[in-house]
């Protein structure tokens, strides 16, 4: 089956039962200043299982883009990417897990026919939560009674295994088993982690896992489970032989202010499906790089450097990975910089040029065009069908890679000069190779060729000693920005939001009404608005937007929160988030008039109109004084503003 197939089925099968199928949403998430990206499909939809009621109703489904940094190194085997769809099925406390894995299973074991992705179910295992015996939280023995129904329906005898830790199951092995149970490590979601480390008022519950056994060889490389993986194979083995298809997570549980857990009045649904994982698991192919998505690209890797994916499949990988990611990232307004969501868009293009020129990209094209810029625009192509949008920003994007591939290429040149004045020493330290790869991007084997070329050695054990201390940082950075993927929705944060659509109603009436809003992060110190515009602004221009916003802050206007069809919203001239879709009934935020009433927004009239989903303060006069602290440039055509209420 092709991607676009299983998507379609997967949408089908969950309007065929109640479900409104929303669009994704942005991998840049809005004001939310606890992650980067959107890295699941619950980000975007976690105020409303909290119990926020959601336009659509309680029933809906998606595809959501997602693009998660913090295995970038780990890209290069058969499964892991940094950028993905997650098919999602979502209860906002609808139904729950009697009505839930039963879905799951029919969806994956149907005939194609019948609506079914047609998995065989001999090859289907699953997990499910042991119990917390600390909090008090028992096993989850609903989940295993309604796995072992199902399979046995299927005339498959489910045995059911208690692993309770992934180290655990290691030494125990599959025992027979169907149904394998983990500990809070591995079967059981909320926010802040296992049980123990979340706050009062947090939710959470356990969650069941389904993974497909492409049996204990493959056919792409991968071995027979060894003991680098432990002494036996189980689900959550990491040698290739099972692939984890889908998650549900049941949010039942509630942390009391004494430690205590107690269940939710809003019992949730969270599903998440890795799309391409799932067409891998269709084609029964264990290599995700071999589904429909990446062909055409690969084809286009293949003739611009000569060289086949067998056989070189680890540089294959990064490439068309990372340029995947590197598309869909500067599509949805993320260019390569120096900083923050910007310097992993340059990593990425980086990091392909790196692998592409190990193949021999950087010695012919087929075209005027780099190799990988070709690559990237067959994958403008392929995806265009489902995300239309691409078709109008493949110049900007193709334009933006061959850039940052330009830039990189130079700074190469300088490295191989830094490389020179190094060896001139005799020697090339672990240090020094190091550096090299830290600094300009070297990979320890392109330092190792250029010292055998001139009869030395580089210190391979120390440099992987550095190498390991730079990767634990940076995995300890990446958990603190990824961890949440919620907004802070505190008091002061609250109040920075409301002010956030003051200034951008009160730059657009003193820069013109060109002016859009292009990203912006919000803390309870500060905000910060991206905006377009091309000059920087003057100090009266600056002097009046705060003037604005402090007069309407003066004027107690009312914010009123209103649901209207999506078309009304714009014909309001609501302001909408850059490169956002909207679901066909939206959440917009009114500010003012005056003679404004919760009952009677009084649109015409607004001084503010934004979709947005909240939260914000019930009127301007509890924002305080409002003050820009810094204008400047971010890039070409946009600039930013940070400021502040006092």
């Amino acid at each position: 089956m092709l991607t676009k197939e299983v998507r379609d089925s997967f949408f089908e099968f969950y309007k065929q039962r109640g479900h409104k199928i929303i669009p994704s949403a942005p991998l840049v998430p809005e004001n939310d200043p606890t992650t980067l990206f959107t890295g699941s499909g619950m980000q975007p939809l976690l105020p409303y299982l909290l119990g926020q009621p959601y336009p659509e109703g309680r029933r809906v489904a998606d595809s959501q883009k997602c693009f998660r940094a913090e295995d970038i190194d780990e890209v290069g085997d058969n499964r892991h990417t940094t950028f993905f769809e997650m098919l999602g099925n979502w209860s906002f406390g609808d139904y729950f897990k009697k009505e839930q894995l039963p879905w799951v299973f029919k969806f994956l074991t149907d005939r194609p026919e019948d609506g079914g992705l047609g998995l065989d179910p001999r090859k289907l295992y699953v997990t499910v939560f042991v119990g917390d015996n600390e909090n008090g939280i028992p096993a989850d023995a609903e989940s295993i009674a309604i796995w072992e129904k199902l399979f046995a329906e299927k005339g498959i005898e489910a045995k059911y295994v208690a692993l309770e830790s992934n180290e655990q199951g290691s030494e125990k092995g599959m025992q027979g088993g169907r149904i394998f149970s983990y500990d809070v490590r591995k079967n059981w979601w909320s926010r802040a982690g296992i049980p123990s480390k979340m706050p009062a008022g947090e939710p959470g519950g356990p969650d069941s896992e389904v993974f497909y056994d492409f049996g204990p060889s493959t056919n792409s490389g991968q071995a027979r489970h060894t003991s680098g993986f432990g002494k036996e194979c189980h689900p959550n083995c990491d040698c290739g032989r099972f692939l984890e298809i889908g998650n549900s997570v049941f949010m039942e549980y509630l942390k009391k202010e004494d430690g205590s857990f107690a269940r939710l009045a809003q019992r949730n649904v969270d599903f998440g499906g890795g799309l391409e994982r799932l067409v891998a698991a269709v084609n029964d192919d264990p290599d995700i790089f071999n589904i429909d998505v990446f062909e055409s690209a690969k084809k286009e890797l293949e003739a611009g450097t000569r060289k086949t994916y067998e056989g070189n499949e680890r540089a294959f990988r990064v490439v068309l990975d990372h340029v995947r990611a590197a598309v869909f990232l500067i599509g949805d307004g993320t260019v390569p910089s120096n900083t923050g969501r910007g310097y992993l868009v340059r990593r990425l293009i980086r990091r392909a040029v790196r692998f592409g020129d190990e193949l021999g990209a950087g010695q012919g094209t087929v075209s005027n065009q780099s190799t990988l810029s070709m690559a990237g625009q067959r994958f403008i192509e392929k995806y265009m069908p489902t995300y239309p949008e691409l078709a109008g920003k493949l110049e900007f994007i193709l334009g933006e890679i061959e850039k940052e591939e330009k830039k990189f290429r130079v700074t190469l040149a300088a490295g191989v000069k830094e490389f020179e004045t190094r060896a001139k020493g005799g020697r090339i330290t672990g240090q020094d190779a190091f550096d090299l790869y830290q600094s300009y991007g070297f990979p320890l084997e392109l330092t190792e060729e250029m010292a055998e070329d001139r009869g030395l050695k580089v210190d391979r054990a120390a440099f992987e000693e550095e190498f390991k201390k730079h990767r634990e940082l940076s995995r300890t950075a990446s958990a603190g920005v990824f961890k949440g993927g919620l907004a802070d929705r505190s008091e002061e944060t609250t109040r920075l939001h409301t002010a956030h659509h003051l200034l951008l109603r009160a730059l657009q009436m003193v820069l013109g009404p060109e002016v859009k809003q292009r990203g912006s992060n919000i803390t309870a110190e500060r905000l910060r608005l991206d905006f377009s515009y091309g000059e920087k602004l003057t100090e009266e221009q600056k002097k009046k937007v705060e003037r604005i916003v402090n007069e309407k802050i003066k004027e107690d206007l009312l914010v009123v929160r209103s649901e209207l069809r999506k078309e009304k919203a714009e014909k309001l001239g609501a302001e909408r988030e850059f490169g956002q879709k909207y679901p066909d009934t939206v959440s917009i935020y009114s500010i003012g008039p005056q003679s404004a009433t919760p009952e009677e927004p009084r649109f015409a009239e607004a001084f503010s109109i934004e979709f947005c989903g909240g939260p914000h303060v019930g009127r301007t006069g509890e924002l305080g004084r409002f003050e820009i602290l810094k204008e400047e440039s971010v890039s070409s055509g946009v600039r930013r503003i940070r400021a502040r209420l006092l």
